[in-house]
C-alpha cells in the first residue's frame, strides 16, 4: 500500500480545482471564449485591388518562411505534405488548400519553416519530387507581399487603445502614429 503525503494531496486538490474535469460546463465556456477570441483576430490582406480580412492566417507561426507547393493531387492531405517536409529541422506545419464546398484539393498548399536555409534546401531537394501521385512544383510564397501593412498597424493600435476606434482618426505612416480627435460626425476615411 502506498501512503499519500498531505503535500501531495493538496497539490492534487489544487490541480483538480483549476482543471475542467469536475465542471465540464466550465470547459465548454473556456473553449468557446478561446474560440471566439481566435475567430476575432484576423489579418488584413490586399491583392488585385481588393482588401479583405483573413482569419486563417492566425493559424500560422509569426515571422515564418513559407513555401508554395503546387500541382498537388487530391490524395495529398496535410499529413502527407507534413511527412514529406518534416525531415527539415525547422519545419513548422503544412496545409493543403481545399475547396470548402467539395472538400477536394485546389491543387496547392503551403509549408512553413522557421529558418530560411531550410526553405532554400527544401526547394532545392524537393522540387519535382513525387508527393502522392504527382511531382510537386515549389517556390517561395509571396503571402507577406499581400498583407495590408497599414491596416494591420491600425488594427494593432486599435486593440491597444480601443477608444481610438470610434472617436478619432488614426493616420499611420511607417512606425509613426498621428491621432486626430474631435472630428465631426460627417467625417469619413475617404474625406
Amino acid at each position: 500500500a502506498q501512503t499519500i503525503t498531505p503535500e501531495a494531496l493538496e497539490s492534487v486538490k489544487a490541480a483538480l480545482a483549476t482543471s475542467d474535469v469536475l465542471d465540464p460546463s466550465a470547459a465548454r465556456a473556456s473553449a468557446s471564449s478561446s474560440d471566439a477570441a481566435a475567430k476575432k483576430k484576423t489579418i488584413p490582406r490586399r491583392a488585385a485591388g481588393q482588401s479583405w480580412e483573413d482569419p486563417t492566417l492566425t493559424e500560422w507561426p509569426e515571422n515564418d518562411y513559407r513555401l508554395f507547393c503546387g500541382d498537388l493531387g487530391n490524395e495529398v492531405n496535410d499529413d502527407v505534405l507534413s511527412k514529406a517536409f518534416s525531415r527539415f529541422p525547422s519545419f513548422n506545419m503544412a496545409k493543403v488548400v481545399r475547396d470548402k464546398r467539395t472538400g477536394k484539393t485546389k491543387g496547392y498548399g503551403f509549408v512553413s519553416f522557421s529558418n530560411p536555409t531550410d526553405l532554400a534546401a527544401a526547394i532545392k531537394e524537393m522540387n519535382g519530387k513525387y508527393v502522392g501521385n504527382r511531382p510537386i512544383k515549389l517556390r517561395k510564397s509571396n503571402w507577406k507581399e499581400r498583407t495590408d501593412v497599414e491596416a494591420l498597424q491600425r488594427q494593432k493600435v486599435y486593440t491597444m487603445f480601443p477608444s481610438l476606434a470610434k472617436s478619432a482618426c488614426l493616420l499611420v505612416c511607417s512606425n509613426f502614429f498621428l491621432h486626430i480627435s474631435h472630428l465631426s460626425e460627417s467625417y469619413s476615411e475617404e474625406t
